[in-house]
């Protein structure tokens, strides 16, 4: 899988040769750019998104075609699509311009009224799940096969391919109790399917994804997970963002019957395996204790269902 070198001279070519109306802003990268795409602030008002990787160059036509009809129905902000970029300069793939949103990357420290946030982002889950999904993409490799049910095969964070080694791995390293976390996976694999319809989904509602102002929920970002399926991968907030005295209110509020929960349990776990070789986590030790701290809270929630 080859990554392509992003920096501001190239998304300044980029702006030039294609939009030269605003080819005289001012490009610079974000503080923390994502590891799948990588995102420079253009001017005030605007942002420039570029897919680091091949297998990720759908997102770009599938956020263009569909958030301009999702977002009126949903009560948070989101993405808005300004402009497509196409190859160009030596870069190979399609990219964009989205207007630029205010607002913080949401911290769980960060939030003003924890219950509130959760009756906010619960709303919005709602919401998103309402929105007719007629025509609207499945899971596919360049969603990262978000949604899918459990078990499935095809190559999604939560696949058994995947899960299986990450807990093997953690065996004997003192870092985690593997043995329940097999139990709650298992669990999770266990849990009857989404029987219903399938829905619109985020696919990827982890906290760097939201964003907060005044200590409120102000926005939802990064779209490019965004699918039609199992409503279940987004449930994630509740053991990877918000406070565990939060998480019955946001359950309660996005109607997630016992079945959904486990899945998304299992959703939330796989996303949460740090494996000590990964240089994924050995580049930045913080993620291993973020990481650790989201399995301690799935265990906590699994162990205070099953008693």
């Amino acid at each position: 899988m080859s990554r392509v070198q992003i920096d501001a001279t190239l998304v300044r070519r980029l702006i030039a040769a294609q939009f030269p109306r605003w080819a005289h802003l001012p490009v610079a990268p974000v503080p923390r750019s994502g590891m799948d795409n990588a995102t420079f602030r253009l001017g005030d008002d605007l942002s420039v998104r570029l897919p680091r990787y091949a297998h990720w160059a759908g997102q770009v036509a599938r956020e263009h075609r569909w958030l301009p009809r999702l977002a009126p129905h949903l009560p948070l902000a989101v993405s808005e699509p300004v402009a497509q970029g196409e190859p160009g300069e030596g870069y190979p793939y399609p990219w964009s311009v989205y207007r630029w949103l205010e607002g913080e990357p949401a911290t769980t420290g960060s939030l003003a009224d924890p219950r509130a946030t959760a009756l906010d982002l619960a709303g919005f889950v709602t919401a998103l799940q309402g929105v007719d999904p007629t025509g609207g993409p499945g899971p596919e490799q360049s969603n990262a096969f978000r949604g899918v049910p459990m078990g499935d095969p095809r190559d999604s964070l939560a696949a058994e391919a995947r899960v299986r080694p990450k807990l093997e791995a953690l065996k004997g390293t003192g870092l985690v109790d593997t043995g329940l976390l097999t139990e709650v996976w298992e669990a999770a694999l266990a849990a009857p399917a989404w029987e219903s319809e399938p829905v619109w989904i985020h696919g990827d509602l982890d906290a760097g994804n939201l964003l907060v102002r005044d200590g409120r929920l102000s926005a939802v970002i990064d779209f490019g997970t965004l699918a039609v399926a199992d409503p279940a991968v987004d449930l994630l907030p509740a053991w990877k963002f918000l406070p565990a005295r939060a998480r019955d209110v946001f359950r309660e509020a996005v109607g997630a019957d016992d079945a959904t929960w486990a899945r998304g349990r299992g959703w939330a776990l796989a996303g949460s395996l740090p494996v000590p070789a990964d240089p994924y986590f050995r580049q930045d030790p913080a993620r291993v204790t973020a990481a650790l701290h989201h399995l301690e809270q799935i265990v906590a929630d699994y162990r205070r269902e099953a008693a």
